[in-house]
């Protein structure tokens, strides 16, 4: 039976379970990334060891910029795994696949909605491709549920205007769940999503030349703020009470505000950033998405569809472009949007696809530039990182790199004469499965990347007690912290000596060969002898820096 036969609930599942299926690739394989992931999933290990569901802490310090609710179900994700707080990162990061998975499903239900079954597949497909979903899909932050949960209020609430614009009726539960996912939203990361549907509600109002509001009204703006507010608050007024107003000054003041006000934890950029990192984003499907925008633009007047999504992606890029703070994934709840404008057009028969005007010719090409240069950039990192950080190639850098060139030549439509559907699903598959091949074979294979799975490894192999506690000089990344353990300390030369005299029998310090000499110094003041481990190679990809490290401990009498 073909796909188009099937049932709605049906073709939706299967969606999703493309979805599973192209994100699992890599998730085991692939070792805490630094710095966010590691702190996400560190976080998540010390609720469940402690069993404190309220307060979120980073060893000892509050870590009070994100909302509670991707620790909820990251700790339910360990729990169900059946595995504890020290499990593999993998349980951890089941939350994003199975996220970004609906998500997949969620764009297809409304691709449906607003432009019929074809458009919907081609959208849904596509964000099953993008590197930026492939990305934040396999790990364990905040994106992929807020992405899932932007599409299911923006999909509700195109709904709603759509209804009124086309003269049908909605229904009551759309407008309860829309303010179901905003609170939702809002304890995952905030204010993103509201703002998300506040711009888009905002730049409606502007650009809509039809002056009925009703849909406003059937939105039930009061009832819903209250529904919103009975999800959110509970935690917020226990957490509040908690630290005495802490998280707010933390979550607020510090974290959204700073964003706001300068450019935070180096993360500053001039407005365009996002023109440039679009490309990687949003690879190998940037081209489509762009010629989707430049004819929805010209036709926005005449078809509120296509006004809405304009409405759903220009406002939130804008917005993000013009704050000083800026990184690649702050826009991704917006690029489902044009997303739907590229299946919309590529449904299109092809006497109906407008000609291109000059500007959009411009447009289209730097577009495709895009496209080429993060292919070659791809196809350079699968072929060439292996043998310059490891020294010998991988045996799947080659097939990677045809996969990513084959995508980018399917992406960019040079003489490809299939139906757009298969044209589509064969890019999504080809850049799926290098993205597999590149996050489960090529790159947890080199060992210098991954310079806190060395040194835990090593740890774990070597500590002479079941409860040695690791300390580390100069090397402080997350991804340490939870591969050797929450008391891991991160210290200087001084204080990992303190740290070895005080427990001579049990404790371990991983110290860098540039801070060798004070430490060693400290130590041999008591008169002590050391024992090193071998010699540790390997880069902060954080920071830049190389490391050699070794692991010393005191030497048995």
């Amino acid at each position: 039976m073909a796909f188009g036969q099937l049932s709605p609930a049906i073709r939706t599942l299967i969606v999703f379970l493309f979805g599973i299926a192209v994100l699992l690739p890599g998730v085991a394989q692939l070792p805490p990334i630094d710095r966010d992931e590691s702190r996400f999933i560190q976080a998540t290990k010390q609720m469940v060891e402690s069993g404190d569901f309220v307060d979120i802490r980073f060893q000892q310090q509050p870590r009070h910029k994100k909302p509670i609710g991707i620790y909820w179900l990251q700790s339910a994700s360990v729990a169900l795994s059946g595995g504890d707080a020290a499990t593999s990162v993998w349980a951890y990061r089941l939350v994003s696949v199975v996220a970004m998975a609906l998500a997949i499903a969620a764009l297809y239900w409304v691709g449906v909605a607003l432009f019929g079954p074809p458009a919907g597949a081609l959208a849904a497909l596509m964000l099953a491709g993008l590197f930026g979903a492939g990305f934040e899909g396999r790990i364990a932050k905040t994106d992929a549920a807020l992405l899932l949960l932007s599409i299911g209020a923006q999909g509700l609430l195109a709904r709603l205007y759509l209804a009124r614009r086309q003269g049908w009726t909605a229904g009551s539960w759309t407008a309860w769940l829309f303010w179901i996912a905003q609170g939702a939203a809002i304890l995952i990361k905030g204010p993103i999503t509201p703002l998300l549907s506040a711009l888009t509600i905002g730049f409606l109002l502007v650009f809509d030349r039809n002056r009925d509001r009703q849909w406003l009204a059937d939105l039930k703006p009061l009832r819903g703020v209250a529904l919103t507010a009975l999800i959110a608050l509970p935690w917020l007024v226990l957490i509040t009470g908690k630290t005495g107003g802490a998280f707010w000054q933390e979550a607020v003041g510090r974290d959204m505000l700073g964003k706001v006000a300068g450019g935070q934890e180096s993360h500053g950029a001039w407005p365009g950033y996002y023109i440039f990192t679009y490309s990687l984003y949003m690879w190998p499907f940037g081209l489509i998405a762009v010629i989707g925008v430049t004819h929805a633009l010209r036709k926005m007047a005449s078809d509120p569809r296509l006004l809405f999504c304009l409405a759903w992606y220009l406002p939130f890029w804008l917005f993000f472009e013009l704050i000083p703070t800026k990184l690649p994934h702050y826009v991704l709840p917006a690029y489902p949007a044009i997303l739907l404008l590229g299946g919309w057009f590529l449904s299109l028969p092809a006497d109906q696809q407008p000609l291109a005007l000059v500007w959009q010719r411009i447009v289209h090409g730097l577009a495709g530039f895009g496209v080429a240069v993060v292919a070659a950039g791809f196809v350079a990192i699968a072929v060439v990182a292996p043998i310059y950080l490891s020294g010998s190639p991988s045996v799947w850098s080659l097939p990677a790199a045809a996969l990513l060139l084959v995508a980018a030549w399917l992406g960019l439509g040079l003489r490809v004469h299939v139906t757009p559907i298969r044209r589509v699903l064969v890019a999504a598959l080809t850049a799926t499965t290098a993205y597999g091949l590149m996050f489960g074979g090529i790159l947890p294979r080199i060992d210098q990347l991954w310079l806190s799975r060395q040194i835990a490894a090593q740890f774990h192999a070597e500590k002479a007690c079941a409860d040695s506690t690791l300390a580390s000089v100069t090397y402080h990344e997350p991804s340490l912290v939870f591969l050797a353990g929450t008391d891991t300390l991160l210290t200087d030369a001084a204080g990992a000596a303190e740290h070895l005299l005080a427990d001579p029998q049990c404790a371990v310090a991983a110290v860098p060969d540039e801070a060798a000499g004070p430490f060693l110094d400290r130590v041999k003041q008591d008169g002590a002898e050391l024992v090193s481990g071998d010699a540790l190679f390997g880069i902060n990809y954080s920071n830049g820096p190389e490391y050699i490290v070794r692991l010393y401990r005191i030497a048995d009498p």
